[in-house]
Formats: C-alpha cells, structure tokens, sequence
C-alpha cells in the first residue's frame, strides 16, 4: 500500500507556523493515508465519492471493483445499466463513461498531470463534467500527492478547522488565512485536519451562531 509522502521537515515547518497545529501533530503523530497513484481510477473514485457518506462510497466502489477493471477501456465498454447496478446514479454514470471515452478519444491525457502546475491540473480536470475543484484537489492530494492543497468544499476540512482554533464559523477570509499559513504544506496540514474531524484529539465542535430573525 502507497501512501502520501511526507517527513519530518514538513511537519517541523508547520509546527513552527502554529502551536496549536504543533500540539495535534505531537499528539496524533505521523498519518499514513494512503493514495492511489492510478489516476483513472482515482478519478472515477472521487466522482463516486461525491455528495454521498464515505461509508456508501467506499460500498460503491467495493461493487464496482467486484464488477470491472477500472480502465477508460472497461468503464466503457459496461452498459449504462451496469454501472447504475452496483450503485452509481445516472448523472454520475454519465460523467464517468464521457470521461473513459475522451481518454479513449486521445482529448484527455492523464499521465501529461504529472508535468502541469496545480493550477493547470485543476484547469484541465474541471473541464470535463462531474469534475469540480473539490474532486480536482482530492485527485491532486491522493493520486499525484501535490503537497500545497487544502479545500474549502471539503466539509471535514472546515470541521476540522473549527475544532482545532474554536471557531463557529470558517468565512472565506478565515479560510485564507489558514491557507497562507499552512503553504506550502497544506495537503499535510489536511492530512491532520481531516484526522481531527474524524475525533483523533477529542474537539468538539463548536456550534455555528444562528441569526436571529428580524422582526
């Protein structure tokens, strides 16, 4: 099993950007997450992983293992009922069977990522539909293992946040802040926050403010 790569001296830097990041990292020690340095079907795992629980995720992906290959040839070739089979909507079908067939179509090179910037991954990759920037900077952290990422449409990511520095809320000028302070190393700093979220240091989650409503 791969996974993501990254030492002392990342985690060292992060430590000296924040004390509060320092004590989690002290705590939870190194994570060994790991990733698949198949894109295709990182991709297809990531587009299966959309707006449904980890849990149903990983119980679709299981399926489709247990059913195909995970190739642009194999995804292509299965009938749209097939895919819808083991679990897939009919939308996300779609967006995966126009992804085989334009790999297939010579209009999407994979391996050329490899070469590009972050910000050109994510330029080639969001493109093509059912790719957003959240499933561009999951591809981006556990397929190509790019260390500066850390996403704003990850729900557990801004959990995370809010539980480590006791904010009710992550605003987008928040966010940035963190940002800046983690580069280049937020794909590490993801890494602990995730773990956060997930209760590796017992935080509780402090509760968004509610509005009240005018009278």
């Amino acid at each position: 099993m791969q996974t993501f790569q990254y030492d002392n001296s990342h985690t060292d830097y992060l430590a000296s950007r924040c004390p509060k990041m320092a004590m989690a990292i002290d705590k939870i020690g190194h994570i060994n997450r790991p990733v698949n340095p198949d894109i295709f079907s990182e991709l297809i795992r990531a587009i299966i992983g959309q707006q449904i629980s980890s849990s149903a995720a990983h119980t679709v992906w299981q399926r489709l293992m247990n059913l195909t290959d995970i190739t642009p040839t194999a995804i292509a070739n299965l009938s749209p009922d097939d895919l819808q089979g083991v679990g897939i909507s009919y939308r996300k079908v779609g967006y995966i069977q126009g992804i085989a067939c334009d790999i297939l179509d010579n209009q999407l090179d994979l391996d050329s990522l490899h070469t590009m910037s972050d910000d050109e991954i994510k330029q080639v990759l969001v493109a093509f539909k059912g790719v957003g920037e959240w499933t561009a900077q999951m591809l981006m952290i556990f397929s190509l293992n790019r260390m500066d990422v850390l996403s704003q449409h990850d729900l557990a990511i801004v959990r995370g946040l809010r539980m480590l520095y006791r904010h009710r809320e992550i605003t987008p000028k928040l966010f940035a802040k963190y940002q800046r302070r983690f580069a280049p190393y937020n794909s590490v700093a993801s890494l602990y926050l995730w773990a956060i979220a997930g209760g590796a240091l017992g935080l509780s989650d402090p509760k968004p403010t509610l509005k009240k409503a005018k009278s």
